[in-house]
C-alpha cells in the first residue's frame, strides 16, 4: 500500500528513505536509516521489526540480500511483506511477497532502489526511478521530492493518497532530516512546503547543534544571539 525510495548518496554520505502511501502516517512505520549503515523500508503489510533487523545485518557486513533474508526468516508472514534496502556501498536488494497486492514490484539502479504494491501500475515506479535519473544535478532532497511527485503523476497508489515522508541521515546517530505528512489530501505538496521550510529554518541548526565533530555545539552566547538577531528576534541569553 505504498511506494517508497531508498538510496544512498556517497557524495555527501547520506542514507534517505522517501515515501508515500494512503494510509495514516506512513512515516512512523515504513523508513529506516543508519549513519554509515544504511537505509530500508518496510511496507506493504508492515512488519516494523524488519527495518532494525535488516540494518543490524547490514552493519555486520551482510549485502542488503542477505541482510533482508535473514530478517525474513522468522517472519511467518513474509508473503505479505515488501521490503528494500541500500548499504554504503550502494548495493540494493529488494523482496515482494507472493502475497502482496497488485501491482507490485520494484526497480534499481547503483545506489538507489525504488519499490511499492498496491499501485495503478508499473509506470509508478518506472517513472520515479527514470526522475530520478534524469534529475542528478539538484539536491539529494531535491530529488527525491521530483523523483515522487514523477510517481505520483504516474499514478501513485491505487487506492489515493493520504501521507508521505521524507527521513535522511549523514554522519549522526539521529536524522538530519525527518519530515512527516501524517493525515492530508495531497501529502507530496504539502511535503515540499515542509522541506521548503526545512531549508531555511533546519539546515542553519545543523551547523549550530551538537555532533560527533563539535559534542557541544555552538556555545557563543554572543554568536548564538547575534543569530537571533539577524533574524529579527528580541531574545537575550541570560548570563
Amino acid at each position: 500500500m505504498t511506494w517508497s525510495i531508498v538510496v544512498h548518496d556517497p557524495d555527501t554520505n547520506a542514507f534517505a528513505v522517501a515515501v508515500a502511501t494512503k494510509a495514516f502516517a506512513v512515516g512512523a512505520s515504513c523508513p529506516f536509516v543508519r549513519s554509515g549503515v544504511g537505509a530500508v523500508s518496510t511496507q506493504s503489510m508492515t512488519n516494523r521489526y524488519l527495518g532494525p533487523a535488516v540494518l543490524d545485518g547490514m552493519a555486520r557486513g551482510l549485502a542488503p540480500a542477505a541482510a533482508i533474508e535473514g530478517a525474513l526468516a522468522g517472519d511467518e508472514g513474509k508473503g505479505l511483506r515488501q521490503v528494500h534496502a541500500v548499504d554504503r556501498y550502494g548495493r540494493t536488494a529488494a523482496w515482494t511477497g507472493r502475497n502482496c497486492v497488485e501491482w507490485c514490484g520494484n526497480v534499481a539502479a547503483d545506489g538507489i532502489s525504488v519499490a511499492g504494491n498496491m499501485l495503478a501500475g508499473e509506470a509508478t515506479i518506472a517513472e520515479t526511478l527514470a526522475a530520478w535519473k534524469a534529475n542528478d544535478h539538484v539536491s539529494l532532497t531535491e530529488r527525491l521530492m521530483l523523483a515522487m511527485e514523477a510517481g505520483e503523476a504516474a499514478g501513485g497508489d491505487r487506492r489515493g493518497r493520504q501521507s508521505a515522508a521524507i527521513l535522511m541521515t549523514t554522519t549522526e546517530d539521529f536524522p538530519d532530516l525527518n519530515l512527516r505528512v501524517d493525515d492530508h489530501t495531497q501529502p507530496l505538496v504539502e511535503l515540499r512546503r515542509l522541506l521548503g521550510v526545512w531549508r531555511v529554518e533546519g539546515v542553519p541548526r545543523l551547523g549550530a547543534a551538537p555532533s560527533k565533530a563539535n559534542p557541544s555545539g555552538l556555545t557563543d552566547l554572543d554568536a548564538i544571539e547575534a543569530g537571533w538577531i539577524a533574524r529579527g528576534l528580541d531574545l537575550r541569553l541570560r548570563r
